[in-house]
Formats: C-alpha cells, structure tokens, sequence
C-alpha cells in the first residue's frame, strides 16, 4: 500500500500523530491529507515537535537550527493554523494540536486560496467518515471522550434549573471566556464542497481562550464579546443544532453547533450510538403519551435518532402514533423538547451524573491512561521542563485506584510506584 512507499518525512509525521491520546490511524488519504496541508520539509520539522507545549529555543535545539529561523518557521505553521501559539508568564509557546479537534478542523475554518479546500473536503468525507477506523478510534476506544452535549438551557424547568453546572451551560462558557473567536463550520464548509450542506448557518463555530486567541491573531477566526456569543447561541438554538463542545469543565476550548446531516460528532453518534462517543448531558427527556399526538417534530428534530414514532395502541385509533424514546442513543440536547408543538415533552434528571474531566490536561492523561498511550505523554524525549510532567503526575495521582493502576502499569516507573503507593496508604500508616 501507498503508506509502505510514502516518503520518510510523512511517515515520521504519521508516527508523531499517532503519538497523541486520539491520534490518526495511518492510510492512503491520510497520506493525501497530510501533503496538502504539510510541505515535506514541513513535515520532518514537525515529525520532531514535542507533544507538550515547547518554546522557539526548544524546537531550534530539536532542529539545530537558530532560535530566530525556529521562529520564522514556527510563526509559518501557526499562521496556516497547523501550530497554536499562546504567551504564558511572558514566554511565547507553540503546541502542536491534534488532527481532531485540532488542525484538520482549523483548515477548514476560514476560506483560503493556498490549499485545495475542494479536495480537502472529499478526502476528509473519505478518511473520516466512509473508512471508520479513524472515527472509531477517535469516538469509541476507551471510555473518556473528546466531546460532550449541552443542555438546552430553555427547555430545564425551574426545579432542574438549580441543578445545572455552569460547565454545563454553553451560556456560561460564553460569558466567562477570557477570549472568544467565531469561525466558518468545518463540518458544513465541508458538505458545502461536496453539494450537500444544509442551511444551517456556517459562521457559527466556537472557540475560547488561548485557541481562540491564537486563530483570530491568524486570520481564521473573528473576535467577538459575550453579546455577540450569547446572539449565536440563541440563533443556533432556534435552528434546532446541538451544542457539542470540548468535554472539560474548566476551559472549554471550543463548542461546535452541530446539525444532524453534516456534523461529523452526530453522524458518529448515530453509528455508533451503543458505544457512547460523545458524552451526555445529565439529562433526559420525558414523553407526556396523553399529550402526544405524533407529529413526528420531535423524530424529524433528533439529531442522532433516539426518537421514534410507534403505534399507540388504541383500539379507536388503530392508526395513531407516539413518540418513543431509546434512552441508550438520547444525547440530552432536549432539541426535542424545545421543538415539539404541544409541550408534551420535558426534562428529568439522569440517574447517574456523568463525570466531567477537569480541564484539557486531566481529559488527555485519562484518555492516554485508557488508550495505552500515557508513556507518549511521560517520556516525551523532545519536551522539556519538569512543570507538565508535574501536572501529569498530580492528574494520575488523583484518578480513582483502578486508573491509577493502569497508568503504573503502562509506563512500569519505580518513582511513579512509590507516589502511588503513598497515595494509597491510610493517614497515618508506617512506611515500610
């Protein structure tokens, strides 16, 4: 296969993307997408990029090149959107993100004349969506999950209102957003090339803080304020799209308003429902069979087909249907609740609350830890600096005693036994 021939640079470049918690399984049109987006040089250079953040004095020591060329080629990679770049205690950083969501989406965000889009779009319609083995392993391995729904906050009822997280609340993502950008959807850019978007609006995709800083300073998203946010919200909500976001409590770094037909998370949704690849809200809707009169509003609504209309079983109305609902598949958008006509549908708790990781770095170790992929993260021979391998650690220290488990067991570390075994040890109990 063309993957055995392809050029070195590639290869290397694949073998680093592999190396992220959700990578990119390699095929032809990984292959394809990748020499669009990569020059070969290009594609050596970032081959060799840490998986943690690195400055310009890093990756010019990684390349032996001068810091000021580093630069220069660093600044070249985040102004196509392939590299982010933030400031953090005065020192600029890059980091490479991942194909998804990350790059492959980034490509997609703004109209450019420097990359076939056209082409793009019909290899990422290949490789993502008719070969499953990059979806699969992107939104079913393990059981931490890239995304998850928000709630439609104007279908909670009051009593459940008081129940709502914050982090659960697109609204107040929007509202506490240091930084907030709006860019083209990928995902309908994309149909639009191969004739088949809908007409959801397009400039509608979310991203937050130092994502969004980074691709408004690069020309592939506009800056707006909480205002102009909350407007789109209320645009996408009247459209009926879903509100799919980064799956963190604390810095959200993008929510996607997501249409059944185009969005890439909702088609995965319904292909591979039972497994769960985006997490719930902690929500479900409810049917009033009495005030049903199935329409059908609801079925046609659902994003991800956990809606259906069955027969009633009346013995009058031989004819008449409802609505039913496959709790397994429902995402608890409440879409539904907020389309149905007759108010026959409302909100109830789930009777379990789905656990949110903390922020990006807790979701990314968790999901290494499920993956088998957790040593790419600790012994990352590019990066350097002790401060995100400190924060590694104190994620695996604080994750439950079975995960904490797996992860001694993927990097087999001596220190790391020894931290875990404290951590384990009852107040009080005697060294050994």
């Amino acid at each position: 296969m063309a993957h055995h021939t392809a050029r070195g640079a590639y290869r290397r470049l694949v073998d680093r993307l592999e190396a992220f918690p959700q990578g990119a399984p390699p095929s032809d049109l990984l292959y394809r997408i990748l020499e669009l987006l990569f020059s070969e040089r290009e594609a050596s250079l970032v081959a060799q990029l840490p998986i943690r953040p690195f400055t310009a004095a890093r990756a010019a020591g990684i390349w032996r090149i001068s810091e000021a060329r580093a630069r220069e080629v660093l600044d070249e990679l985040a102004g196509r959107a392939i590299l982010l770049d933030y400031e953090h205690d005065g020192v600029r950083r890059w980091v490479l993100p991942p194909p998804m969501a990350g790059f492959f989406e980034f490509s997609m965000m703004r109209l450019r004349g420097d990359v076939d889009q056209k082409l793009l779009a019909e290899l990422f319609q290949q490789y993502i969506t008719v070969e499953d083995d990059f979806v699969r392993e992107l939104f079913t391995v393990g059981e931490t999950r890239l995304g998850r729904a928000f709630v439609n906050e104007r279908a909670l009822p009051e009593e459940l209102s008081l129940h709502v997280l914050d982090h659960e609340r697109a609204s107040a993502v929007i509202r506490s957003a240091s930084v907030m950008g709006v860019s083209l959807c990928y995902c309908r850019h994309k149909a639009a090339h191969l004739g088949r978007a809908c007409d959801a609006p397009l400039d509608i995709c979310m991203t937050f803080g130092t994502v969004a800083d980074s691709l408004i300073r690069h020309d592939f998203a506009r800056r707006v304020d909480a205002a102009e946010g909350l407007d789109l919200l209320a645009t996408a909500r009247a459209r009926r799209l879903v509100q799919f976001g980064e799956n963190v409590r604390e810095e959200v770094g993008f929510i996607c308003n997501c249409c059944g037909c185009c969005c890439e998370a909702m088609i995965a949704a319904r292909r591979f429902g039972m497994l769960r690849p985006v997490h719930t809200t902690n929500f479900l809707p409810v049917f009033d069979a009495a005030a049903c009169r199935g329409c059908g509003t609801c079925v046609n609504a659902c994003p991800v087909e956990a809606v259906a209309l069955v027969s009633a079983n009346e013995a009058h109305r031989p004819r008449a249907r409802r609505a039913r609902l496959d709790e397994a598949l429902c995402l608890g958008c409440a879409v539904c609740v907020d389309a149905c006509p007759r108010g026959a549908i409302s909100l109830r708790e789930r009777p379990a609350r789905v656990i949110t990781p903390v922020d990006s770095v807790h979701r990314v170790v968790v999901m290494a830890i499920e993956r088998g992929k957790l040593a790419n993260l600790i012994f990352d021979t590019r990066s350097a600096g002790h401060r995100a391998l400190a924060a590694i650690l104190g994620v695996i220290l604080r994750l439950p005693p079975l995960k904490r488990s797996f992860a001694g067991e993927q990097i087999a570390s001596r220190y790391l036994d020894r931290l875990l075994a404290r951590r384990d040890r009852p107040v009080g109990a005697v060294p050994q």
